[in-house]
């Protein structure tokens, strides 16, 4: 058995009111979110520190200061007896460790269990008076969180002894996950990690709408001012960078391909996306499925642009009325509101003149990016200088629907007649909230996505300052949280939303240090554990990429390695 801090016994507790601990070290070296193990042979139990409170077994010991009173030596053990500290454990798994390893017991126990050790499950019942609590191990940790082996990614390490804490990434990409904290708490740096670990492991393919072009080249932190590498620079065979807009360079580098989109492939309902952002009328829907109907769902986008407002012609009478290239006579012509049609189209000029959709693309870069996806690379698609929200909707919505509609097709494929398994697809979303907050969520494929499109291999990775303004039903979708300080209640009620123990976890959060801790929460992890994370350097890029960090010379570390 691992070698274990002890640092206390049960006292009292259960199940819905966490379990009471009496604490046998000095209450500086426990932390709020510590991993402790409880001993109640044959079981093993898994749980986190919520609360330290101080104890007396009289509060006139603790209102007395007998320090001043007695010399040390006394006051000391008067201390010792009469006062004292416990902890506050929410119980979150337990494990089944039978008799001692390697006896006759444990390989009958073994038999009983179907010849394979049992793994934690959650918890069930609570253990006894006096079961001995330790801090867990580093075994303990690997236990619940995963070896180290191809597929587990290191996110970061405990907070009391620095043991690796790790993700599995397979797992990770099967639901939709989040990063939240607030402005400045590093969800950049958290996001990059995360991505190269999916990249560098192949878990999945990865397309980043990149909003502020922070992803795929190197950058410059605003904070520091180092240098932040960007993962083209590391991975330059497996990520492309595609630029919108035609001749669009990205933080001087050329991409390594640009995006334009032509004029059929803009639906209604991309349109329809925008109506908060184009401040449109009840009446746009009527108005486009009477464009759909005139010129098709391919064509309405390109006529309606040519249409002129307010354009008349003479009669021969001298009557005027409005010309035959006009949104009124279209308008009168299918019976139209003419008001509601001109006001559309006056709304829809700023669509008009986005420099990247054109009437016929250089290049199909649409299905160029799909392609590329399938085909186990990764596109960093940043925006440029195109970078108002009324972009990042219509691009992203557009793209993401093309992208549902082949994995679903490959999908379907796959389970009627066998062919190829889709590759599995995390799309990763900044600003989150433009695209999922509760008026848009219903309408944009990146909700159908995070509620649905599990099951067709594709799903969601979205970074956020306000979770609160996501949809709820979304965030109860999401099945891994990584959750950096937040100052705002709202924000943390959204987080913990959907999960057992959200009380306990609550100050938990909040008492996050702004940078570098993290709250690892939900479906990916067995249960919740806050971290401090790895940083974003160049140690980070020679451990993942598997180079050795050139250690230091050490005569005595040598010395003891011979023997001496």
């Amino acid at each position: 058995m691992e070698n274990r801090n002890r640092i206390g016994y049960i006292v009292s507790g259960g199940l819905k009111e966490n379990l009471r601990v009496r604490l046998e070290v000095p209450a500086r070296e426990v932390q709020e979110g510590a991993f402790v193990v409880i001993q109640d042979a044959p079981w093993q139990f898994y749980g986190l520190v919520t609360d330290i409170q101080l104890g007396a077994t009289d509060p006139r010991f603790a209102d007395e200061q007998s320090e001043r009173r007695f010399p040390a030596e006394i006051a000391r053990l008067l201390h010792g007896q009469t006062l004292y500290t416990t902890l506050e454990v929410l119980p979150a798994l337990m494990l089944e460790i039978g008799p001692e390893l390697g006896t006759p017991e444990y390989e009958a126990w073994l038999t009983t269990q179907g010849g394979e050790t049992p793994r934690p499950r959650p918890v069930k019942t609570i253990p006894a008076h006096h079961a001995p609590v330790f801090l867990a191990g580093e075994g303990d940790i690997a236990e619940i969180f995963g070896k180290d082996k191809e597929g587990n990614f290191v996110i970061g390490e405990t907070r009391e002894q620095g043991h690796p804490v790790r993700v599995n990434l397979k797992k990770f990409v099967q639901r939709s996950s989040g990063i939240f904290g607030a402005t400045g708490t590093g969800k950049s740096f958290l996001t990059r990690m995360v991505l190269a670990g999916l990249i560098h492991g192949d878990a999945a393919s990865v397309l980043v709408f990149d909003m502020h072009n922070e992803y795929g080249y190197d950058d410059t932190a605003s904070d520091t001012g180092e240098r932040v590498i960007g993962l083209q620079t590391k991975f330059r065979a497996k990520v492309r960078v595609v630029g919108l807009g035609r001749g669009t360079t990205i933080r001087e580098h050329t991409p390594d391909f640009n995006l334009e989109i032509a004029m059929h492939d803009i639906r209604p309902e991309d349109v329809e996306l925008l109506s908060r952002e184009l401040n449109l009328r009840e009446t746009t829907p009527t108005t486009l499925d009477a464009l759909v109907k005139s010129f098709g769902a391919e064509n309405w986008f390109s006529e309606f642009r040519q249409m002129k407002v307010g354009a008349f012609i003479e009669t021969e009478e001298g009557k005027k009325i409005p010309a035959p290239d006009s949104v009124a006579a279209w308008a009168n012509a299918e019976g139209v509101n003419v008001m509601a049609a001109e006001g559309l189209h006056n709304k829809l000029r700023r669509l008009f003149n986005k420099p990247y959709i054109v009437e016929q693309p250089a290049a199909d870069t649409l299905s160029e990016i799909i392609k590329a996806l399938e085909a186990g690379q990764h596109i960093v698609l940043s925006f440029g200088k195109y970078e108002s929200d009324l972009d990042y909707l219509l691009v992203s919505n557009l793209l993401t629907r093309k992208i549902r509609q082949r994995w679903e097709q490959r999908t379907n494929a796959y389970r009627t007649s066998g062919k190829d398994e889709p590759r599995p697809l995390m799309i990763v979303v900044e600003e989150a909230h433009k695209l999922l907050n509760r008026e848009m969520a219903r309408q944009t494929t990146f909700s159908t996505i995070a509620r649905e499109l599990r099951k067709y291999y594709v799903t969601l990775l979205i970074i956020d300052q306000r979770p609160s303004q996501i949809y709820d039903e979304v965030m109860s979708q999401l099945g891994t949280r990584i959750a950096g300080w937040l100052g705002d209640e709202d924000d943390i009620r959204a987080v913990l939303s959907g999960l057992s123990g959200r009380e306990a976890l609550r100050g938990m959060l909040a008492r996050l240090q702004p940078k570098e801790e993290v709250l690892l929460l939900g479906w990916g992890v067995p249960m919740p554990l806050p971290v401090r994370s790895r940083r974003y350097n160049d140690t980070f890029w020679d451990e993942l990429l598997g180079k050795k960090t050139k250690k230091k010379f050490d005569p005595e570390e040598n010395l003891r390695a011979l023997g001496f």
